[in-house]
């Protein structure tokens, strides 16, 4: 007589933690949390284009305006997904400040408008050769891609630290940043995981009210502001199309390009899920969407922000709804600008403290993805060296570069550019040619 046999069901283990949605309660604060860490890189790089081209401060509230505007748009698609676009992973996308040099010198010889183009045609650059980029992914391995991330986070540290000088605080402006960053440190070690998410949320708040006392805290801004406006990308002129212009803007989209690879793997290996090559298309071909709608709309290229790979990683939120809900946020604040004003109003001290642990984790997050890589192997270690050594140049001495003409100075002034740069090329001199692997030792 047979036995009948029963499988055994397996347990529900519930949604992966990249989709799941956490309750109300909790969504709202950690989404606002990526929004405040966030929002002054997406202002700065209007604010300073704006300002080195002499605009008028209406002018630069619609560069800012659009550039939130389409930076929400962005991360909704690339953390919910579309189809063929989209990473779903939570990752925030932003303007990059990697386009602010070329964008100044584009906008000086032939104005925004052939800023916007460029963007444009960059972003249809990207939609087209994505797929090309997941077919050679096993060119970006930890060796590049860990080199490429390390350098983003920490090239970014000195933005920080102007985030606290900027202010004029002084003594005083050091002294709330010390603490601001003391306070994540604290209550990342101190209070429990339920709080310990909201690490950077609750030194922010606890900043800004010592900022008070202090004198500085600087609300006007919420007051000047207006309550309710809409971009008007018509207010540029349509975009043009010139050819140094966007000869100029590709070089930037193509470091952009290998920016968001990295940033996609690591946020990919820090949530378990994503750090493959259909993932980095769809990433792709979100950046390249957006940056074409970046143009239509008057902003600037659009890529994956570095500061959510950090906060990510000190939270260790991996909800895609959380990031979602916090591009949502910036759509809102860019038709009501006296909200943004009110998140604008977080002291540079403290903003700046936040920053440092968030770049300072950015690089960290390289430096693991690096430690993959056989770094006993003398060539990888050579391409690491090299690479790090001459991405650190323009940060040390940003006139290094003065005597030579512009358009080269347009990758060079750029640690970031220079470090992909150098790293891919060494890894494919030492690892992908014919004399490369003749030169391999046989293994025992």
């Amino acid at each position: 007589m047979a036995v009948a046999e029963h499988a055994v069901a397996p347990a529900h283990q519930g949604p992966h933690p990249v989709d799941a949605r956490p309750p109300l309660r909790r969504l709202v604060p950690l989404s606002l949390q990526h929004l405040l860490v966030a929002y002054a890189g997406m202002a700065t790089m209007p604010l300073l284009v704006g300002t080195a081209l002499h605009l008028p401060e209406d002018r630069i509230r619609l560069l800012i305006s659009a550039n939130l505007l389409v930076s929400g748009v962005a991360t909704v698609l690339q953390s919910m997904g579309l189809k063929w676009f989209g990473a779903r992973l939570p990752i925030v996308m932003g303007s990059t400040f990697t386009a602010i040099t070329p964008a100044i010198i584009i906008g000086k010889e032939h104005g925004l408008a052939a800023v916007f183009g460029a963007t444009i045609v960059s972003g249809l650059v990207t939609l087209a050769v994505a797929p090309w980029f997941g077919r050679c992914l096993h060119l970006f391995p930890p060796l590049v891609t860990g080199t490429v991330i390390a350098v983003i986070g920490f090239s970014l540290v000195p933005s920080a630290a102007g985030l606290v000088t900027g202010d004029g605080g002084g003594g005083k402006g050091l002294a709330l940043a010390a603490a601001t960053v003391v306070l994540v440190v604290l209550v990342e070690r101190l209070a429990p995981p339920a709080v310990a998410r909201f690490s950077v949320l609750v030194a922010m708040a606890v900043g800004t009210l010592a900022a008070l006392p202090l004198g500085l805290f600087d609300g006007s801004g919420v007051t000047d502001a207006h309550v309710v406006t809409a971009p008007d990308p018509t207010a540029f002129g349509a975009p043009t199309f010139v050819v140094p212009a966007i000869a100029a803007m590709l070089v930037v989209q193509l470091v952009n390009m290998v920016e968001s690879v990295g940033d996609t793997l690591a946020v990919g290996q820090i949530v378990g899920r994503g750090d493959d090559a259909p993932t980095v298309v769809r990433a792709l071909r979100a950046d390249g969407a957006a940056t074409v709608m970046s143009g239509a709309l008057a902003s600037f290229p659009i890529v994956t922000f570095g500061q959510s790979v950090g906060l990510v990683s000190v939270t260790r939120v991996k909800s895609r709804h959380v990031v979602a809900l916090s591009g949502v946020l910036m759509v809102v604040l860019a038709f009501v600008p006296v909200l943004g004003a009110a998140v604008a109003a977080v002291p540079g001290p403290v903003l700046g403290g936040v920053s440092l642990v968030m770049f300072g984790t950015v690089g960290a997050v390289g430096l693991r993805i690096l430690a993959r890589a056989d770094l006993t192997e003398p060539r990888n270690l050579l391409t690491v060296a090299l690479a790090f050594a001459l991405g650190m140049i323009p940060l040390g001495a940003p006139d290094f570069y003065a005597p030579l003409p512009s358009y080269v100075r347009t990758v060079l002034d750029s640690g970031i550019a220079v470090t992909g740069i150098v790293a891919f090329l060494l890894n494919l001199l030492f690892h992908h040619t014919g004399a490369a692997r003749l030169r391999k030792e046989p293994t025992e």
